[in-house]
């Protein structure tokens, strides 16, 4: 194995952090947005709200990634209205189109993630916020909401994890991210072994990080849900919370 090989590849790969971040912060945020809305569709009882919420879960947990990349980089351009609007400026950058994928593919996984937190939350809890005359947008503000995201950031977590590293998927439609980057080296170099090496190196160090930060995270707000009954503040926002509902996603 040639290790001054490794040792050089390693700041060369970094350089391609930056946009891998940018990718990952960009979908993660956007995703996050289109998420909690369909999750609320997904939970309507109106078959107009439910029906293209589910149609769109369906489609993106359902097909790869790798496909709807391809269908956005290659497939938007096909269409003359498109080509024509004010979206095309967008739409021709690989960048965007990459984002654009991760996007809607963390949105569906998100919005299921979501979809079982507030399931998760007791109903009773709901009917007593009724009772004190809360409007639904407030019981949702601050009695759903709240704790659907404690129960589903586990989850999150893991979805956090998954999207950095399908952010790689992006090196396809010729971005130079860390994979990027490490496929140009290796077309260079022929050393597949030692770059790909180091490149998993460094994805497996910045999950670690997320890691570490979504468990604190996590302790942090099981410490609030403690400490909230002891200084008389009311119940508890875990107390009565059945298993939570949600799963790890699986892209």
């Amino acid at each position: 194995m040639n290790t001054e090989l490794m040792a050089r590849a390693v700041p060369e790969l970094l350089l391609g952090l930056p946009l891998t971040l940018q990718l990952v912060v960009l979908s993660l945020a956007i995703g996050f947005a289109l998420a909690v809305p369909l999750a609320l569709m997904r939970l309507s009882h109106n078959p107009i709200l439910f029906g293209p919420a589910y149609a769109y879960s369906f489609f993106f947990r359902g097909t790869p990634l790798l496909v709807q990349i391809f269908l956005i980089y290659y497939g938007l351009g096909q269409f003359a209205g498109i080509r024509g609007s004010f979206l095309w400026p967008f739409l021709r950058e690989p960048f965007w189109c990459a984002v654009l994928a991760l996007t809607l593919n963390t949105a569906a996984y998100t919005s299921e993630i979501i979809r079982g937190g507030i399931q998760a939350v007791p109903h009773g809890q709901v009917e007593a916020a009724q009772a004190c005359g809360m409007s639904p947008v407030l019981i949702f503000r601050r009695i759903v909401f709240p704790q659907a995201i404690r129960q589903a950031l586990p989850a999150y977590g893991n979805e956090v994890i998954l999207m950095v590293k399908s952010s790689s998927l992006a090196s396809v439609i010729t971005l130079l991210e860390v994979t990027g980057l490490a496929r140009r080296l290796i077309a260079q170099t022929y050393a597949p072994l030692e770059v790909f090496i180091v490149a998993g190196a460094i994805y497996l160090l910045l999950n670690f990080i997320l890691t570490r930060i979504f468990a604190l995270i996590e302790r942090r707000l099981m410490v609030d849900a403690v400490a909230r009954p002891k200084g008389g503040a009311g119940t508890p926002a875990s107390a009565g919370a059945g298993p939570v509902a949600t799963a790890a996603p699986d892209h």
